[in-house]
């Protein structure tokens, strides 16, 4: 069997042995993009389960919160402990010309995409250029 050790993985442990929580903060990775008029963003949430996921949008201010809780099987002494269990929290800023109203959000294979579109008046428009250089014949 192979392992590999890695001595702040080592640390942590101990540390959550013996006061009682993780010591590295828990993290919610996230990737946004765009492509065309609409904003994408993924979050990895795995373990999760979907209804522990909230949304919530204030002054443009997008905050995602998800809680993982513990599998804890009755008689089990736990071994290694590394998953980072409890509340996770998220917030992303979003600019004036996306549309929050209009929010989607999927969950599927422990990874939440939130769909977002831009405004309509936000959206590149063609403006129709008119000249007032027409000369004007002249009759007598």
């Amino acid at each position: 069997m192979l392992m590999r050790t890695d001595p702040f993985r080592e640390l942590d442990r101990l540390t959550q042995q013996v006061f009682g929580t993780t010591a590295r903060p828990a993290a919610m990775p996230m990737d946004a993009y765009r492509q065309g008029d609409t904003f994408f963003i993924h979050f990895d949430l795995p373990g999760i389960n979907s209804d522990s996921i909230s949304l919530t949008v204030e002054q443009n201010v997008l905050t995602v919160r998800a809680e993982r809780t513990p599998v804890k099987a009755n008689g089990a002494e736990m071994i290694v402990a590394e998953r980072p269990y409890g509340a996770f929290t998220r917030q992303v800023f979003l600019g004036e010309t996306l549309d929050a109203d209009k929010i989607a959000a999927d969950y599927a294979a422990g990874v939440l995409t939130l769909t977002i579109p831009v405004h309509e008046s936000a959206k590149p428009r063609s403006i129709h250029v008119t000249s007032s250089d027409h000369k004007q014949a002249v009759t007598a």
